[in-house]
């Protein structure tokens, strides 16, 4: 399977904007199954809410934020499984299977503004994206014990900031 980020846009065929019910349909249709608890609590009132749907096979998880009932942003967590038949790509690159510092230069090598942190968010301002590899998951380290490749991508609609900044002085 193949999943791509797409910016202003959502991922594969889940789309920002979409209802919870059409998300979360688009997710069943690749495999992703949601908690029916989740779908129950997140209606179309004021109050964000959020859809977790998860692919057994791939061991593999989506979050899917919603305000005012409208899909604002997903989260896409990287497989457990290394030898999972998936592909999460943008702009023809493997974010998941890439190291992470390579996908970095690459991606500026193609022209995207990538701002990096001292705490691990890479972002990709204005695209609206955030890349980070800060789960408890236990995946393939570097020979300094750092995670190898990026396990979450945020792709959003919402007014966007950027990554977390560490307080002067630190």
């Amino acid at each position: 399977m193949e999943l791509e980020l797409l910016p202003d846009t959502g991922v594969a065929s889940i789309r920002l904007g979409m209802s919870v019910r059409e998300a979360v349909q688009a997710g069943q249709a690749m495999g992703f199954l949601p908690d029916v608890n989740d779908v129950n609590d997140v209606n179309d009132g004021d109050e964000p809410g959020q859809v977790f749907l998860e692919h057994d096979e791939y061991d593999m998880e989506f979050t899917l934020g919603f305000t005012k009932g409208s899909l604002t942003d997903i989260e896409v967590w990287r497989f457990r499984e290394e030898d999972a038949d998936v592909r999460v790509t943008f702009d023809g690159l493997d974010v998941f299977r890439t190291p992470s510092p390579e996908l970095l230069r690459q991606l500026t090598r193609r022209g995207h503004s990538v701002e990096e942190n001292d705490l691990g968010y890479d972002t990709l301002p204005e695209l609206k994206m955030i890349f980070t590899n800060h789960s408890s998951f236990e995946y393939p380290m570097d020979d300094e014990g750092h995670p190898l490749y990026f396990d979450y991508v945020l792709v959003t609609s919402l007014s966007f900031e950027g990554p977390p900044r560490a307080p002067k002085g630190e």
